[in-house]
């Protein structure tokens, strides 16, 4: 196959492809197998290291993600704009705030990990997906720890590339010709990140769009003192 096939076909389709399966996925899953969706805790198995990987993980990822929203979706035009510089946005946003994100991430996971294939009545309870997630995550973080670290040593911006391309994917005009150069370790991380979006709504991960809305716009509830009448 052309080179330039090759890059279309990961670069467009296989992006295109695994947005699909998260969309439709989860829609299918919410409207008809509402009741799998949850968490299936083995707190009553193993305790201590449930509770500090998974709060390590929890806050990690999160911070990762919108770390990563901010440096694929916003523009440089826009940071230049406000009077940050490449060199600051990479120190602050990369260095500061992805290393530490990133670290969390990967102890909260290999931690996650480590018990889950380690603790024998942890192992027993699980699915073939709980397994294979756990992997997928602690392999896409790690590879992520890797393009920070990678792009601390080598001049190279990919934010110019890698950005430019995501936000082209929501605009339908996919610039796949942007991804040709990029170093490979940003092409494996990218490929893995979009697989677990695809994979995503096969998993327990699901119970991560489960938020309670309906507190939000939920009437009041009022308690009234109950009066003790006395004779």
């Amino acid at each position: 196959m052309h080179s330039d096939s090759w890059s279309i076909l990961l670069w467009v389709y296989y992006p295109y492809l695994m947005l699909l399966s998260f969309i439709v996925g989860n829609f299918v899953r919410f409207k008809y197998f509402h009741a799998s969706i949850t968490a299936k805790s083995s707190e009553i198995f193993e305790k201590k290291l449930l509770i500090i990987g998974s709060t390590l993980f929890h806050v990690g990822i999160i911070l990762a993600f919108f770390g990563h929203c901010l440096g694929m979706l916003v523009p440089m035009e826009w940071t230049s704009y406000f009077g940050i510089t490449e060199k600051m946005y990479h120190m602050f946003g990369s260095l500061m705030m992805g290393i530490p994100a990133g670290s969390l991430a990967w102890i909260g996971i290999a931690i996650l990990t480590y018990r889950r294939m380690t603790v024998a009545r942890v192992f027993k309870t699980s699915s073939i997906n709980d397994i294979i997630i756990d992997w997928a995550l602690l392999i896409t973080i790690t590879l992520g720890m890797c393009c920070t670290i990678y792009g601390g040593f080598v001049d190279y911006n990919y934010r110019l590339t890698i950005g430019p391309w995501v936000r082209s994917l929501f605009t339908l005009h996919p610039q796949w010709q942007l991804m040709k150069n990029v170093p490979l370790i940003y092409k494996i991380h990218v490929c893995c990140g979009f697989a677990i979006f695809g994979y995503f709504p096969y998993t327990r991960l699901v119970h991560a769009l489960t938020l309670p809305w309906q507190y939000i716009f939920r009437r009041f509830i009022v308690y009234r003192r109950r009066i003790a009448y006395t004779k």
